[in-house]
């Protein structure tokens, strides 16, 4: 019996420097070298992005905007827009799915690629330069890659390379390259475990590495063993295969026709709320939203609108609410509604700021960890209060919600 050794897998961690920075720079050459600002412009707003620039001075993305003017007054601060930073996201994504095998989209401006056995034809690292290189070319945006065997290591290894360059760490290297870095540098710790952290006297990613194991289950959990297999290098997650197209949907057919507007939207604005809830619960955002409405006479219509990737009710809810008063006919019984969202992306919430302020980022934290714990109908608009239980399950995992899963409605 031969037994063969797997090849060492080659993973890239692709992500463009500042990019809403540097598309706002595309489309006008006067911002280039100047700190600037992009998210809500009142101070109520906060920071979606800000240029190296800016964050010489301090800045950061989701500060408020208040604080990071008074950081730095000179900042030219914009809006932003939405649309056009989707539109070069989709430009990257293209050159992407054109030139590799297989790749991850995991947010609108990070990719993960595996390269895994093209070593023997190309050699990752010339591949993997030379796709950077075409995106500059054809895009005119900067990026950044990292390259090593796993998703994390190549994720930090990004971070080290930026502004605008590339790094590879070598197979066996990767403690070594980890051990000098902060632990804020693994992907999975945010500000309550950092201070946790620093409150054991422990700043370098080398002092997890140095613990035992059992040490950190007993002080963090599951997410102690977790923490530290990626500060040793460990990740065994595979790249996940990227469709455009993957969808969620719900629909209503009415035990009785009906043509009263008050309930019609009322289960629509339900059934868009709690889908919303559903791409956050799954840490998605669409770019896509199609209403569909079936008359008593069996006739159906349906119609979509393309927006920038979001999960913000917000945004999403005025756009159903609007597709609905186009296709709703006054004069025919509505035997079937249904609401559909496509074009979904992994990501976080951190697109949808431009009109956001942390009251309002603050309010869906709030409503969602409400949703998790007692239910997806436990906080709802009251217009929607008469619509019966609209989703039962969660589209991106099967799992039923807690506490309703074995709850008749």
């Amino acid at each position: 019996m031969i037994i063969r050794n797997q090849p060492t897998r080659a993973i890239v961690h692709m992500d463009l420097d500042t990019f809403f920075v540097s598309c706002e720079r595309l489309m006008d050459s006067k911002l280039n070298n100047r700190p600037v600002l992009i998210g809500g412009v009142s101070d109520r707003g906060v920071v979606a992005s800000c240029s190296y620039e800016a964050r010489a001075f301090g800045v950061h993305s989701a500060m408020p905007m208040k604080l990071a003017r008074q950081l730095c007054p000179e900042a030219v601060v914009l809006r932003g827009n939405s649309g056009i930073y989707t539109k070069y996201s989709t430009m990257v994504t293209d050159v992407i799915k054109e030139s590799v095998p297989l790749y991850e989209k995991s947010s609108i401006d990070e990719f993960y690629i595996d390269l895994s056995g093209m070593d023997r034809f190309f050699g990752c690292l010339q591949l993997a330069s030379e796709l950077r290189s075409r995106i500059i070319k054809e895009t005119g945006l900067p990026i950044s890659f990292g390259l090593s065997t796993n998703k994390t290591v190549s994720k930090i290894a990004t971070g080290e390379a930026k502004p605008n360059n590339q790094i590879r760490i070598e197979n066996g290297h990767e403690k070594h390259f980890l051990a000098p870095l902060s632990v804020r540098k693994i992907p999975m710790i945010g500000e309550k475990t950092y201070k946790s952290l620093c409150d054991l006297g422990v700043r370098r990613i080398k002092s997890i590495q140095e613990m035992p194991v059992e040490m950190m289950e007993r002080v963090f959990g599951k997410n102690g063993i977790v923490m530290w297999k990626k500060a040793n290098g460990i990740d065994n997650s595979p790249v996940v295969a990227y469709h455009e197209r993957k969808s969620i949907s719900t629909e209503r057919t009415f035990d009785k026709d009906t043509t009263d507007v008050a309930k019609l939207q009322g289960i629509i604005m339900a059934m868009a709320e709690n889908l919303i809830y559903q791409l956050r619960r799954g840490n998605k955002l669409t770019a896509c939203v199609t209403f569909k409405i079936r008359y008593s006479d069996f006739q159906t219509y349906t119609l979509q609108r393309r927006i920038p990737y979001s999960a913000s009710d917000h945004t999403i809810i005025p756009v159903v609410m609007e597709l609905y008063k186009q296709l709703y006919n006054r004069r025919l019984l509505v035997r079937l509604v249904g609401v559909r969202f496509s074009h979904l992306v992994q990501g976080g919430h951190q697109i949808n700021l431009f009109e956001d302020s942390p009251r309002i980022i603050s309010l869906y934290r709030a409503m969602d960890k409400m949703r998790e714990r007692y239910g997806d109908r436990a906080v709802i608009r009251a217009s929607g209060m008469n619509a019966r239980s609209i989703s039962r399950w969660n589209p991106f995992t099967g799992e039923p919600p807690p506490l309703l899963a074995n709850r008749r409605q």
